[in-house]
């Protein structure tokens, strides 16, 4: 058997391909990822941020989405793998429950565009601000 042995506990989606790697570019504000199959996703952190898999973002059920806003300046300051299946990114903003698996991740990579657009409509519409609040003194 080549490669790693199939668990089903490591690979939730065995049709997911696996990353061969995760690249952070602190400058730019973007997690790269390659995937096995020769895709290769550039997600900035602030996409990631707002479309954290968390409850405190997603909700407990269909509808109960929280729109994040505020976070056009956010990094990620550190990666740490979860299993063999997912990462946990912390975020600048303290933000840090959310578990981005493999499946997650380059369903994010295919669908990008249309989700940021989505997101930016949420944004207009409720005349919310992608901008940091002002700092209190």
């Amino acid at each position: 058997m080549m490669g790693q042995a199939s668990n089903s506990m490591s690979h939730p989606n065995p049709g997911t391909p696996q990353p061969t790697e995760i690249k952070l570019h602190q400058k730019s504000r973007v997690l790269e990822i390659s995937f096995a199959d020769g895709k290769t996703f550039r997600l900035p952190c602030e996409f990631l941020r707002v479309y954290s898999p968390s409850a405190e973002v997603r909700g407990h059920g269909p509808g109960q989405e929280v729109l994040q806003t505020g976070n056009k300046e956010v990094e990620i300051l550190r990666v740490e793998p979860v299993g063999n299946y997912a990462i946990q990114l912390y975020f600048s903003d303290g933000h840090a429950t959310g578990i981005y698996s493999w499946n997650l991740l380059y369903d994010y990579g295919l669908q990008q565009e249309q989700m940021w657009q989505r997101y930016l409509e949420r944004v207009t519409e409720t005349g919310a601000s992608r901008d940091p609040p002002p700092d209190k003194a």
